[in-house]
């Protein structure tokens, strides 16, 4: 039995290490998603920042500020979805999708 758990403490050390790779390789990965028929792009990455906004001119309309406002609140919100998807394949991927307990399955 000994044998085993220094068997399985090596494979939590393995998964922890490899974990953390993820983690750095999931700040460098981005989601995109648009609303307004793509006047609004909000970019997200692994890490759930938003890391860029775009705004087409022709969203911008001084007499109508509220609907910029809920196009791109639509938009970051679409992008911070997508991004907490791909962060759970991902780990779904590291993991074998065996849930084990205490260990992250969305936000790090």
């Amino acid at each position: 039995m000994g044998m085993n758990m220094n068997k399985m403490m090596k494979m939590a050390q393995k998964m922890q290490s490899e974990m953390a790779k993820l983690q750095e390789e999931l700040k460098e990965k981005t989601v995109e998603a648009t609303a307004g028929g793509g006047v609004i792009t909000a970019v997200a990455n692994g890490s759930q920042e938003i890391v860029e906004i775009r705004i087409d001119p022709e969203a911008v309309d001084p007499e109508d500020v509220e609907m910029l406002q809920d196009l791109v609140m639509a938009a970051v919100n679409e992008a911070l979805r997508k991004a907490q998807e791909m962060v759970a394949s991902e780990m779904q991927k590291l993991t074998g999708g065996f849930n084990i307990p205490g260990m992250p399955t969305g936000l790090f």
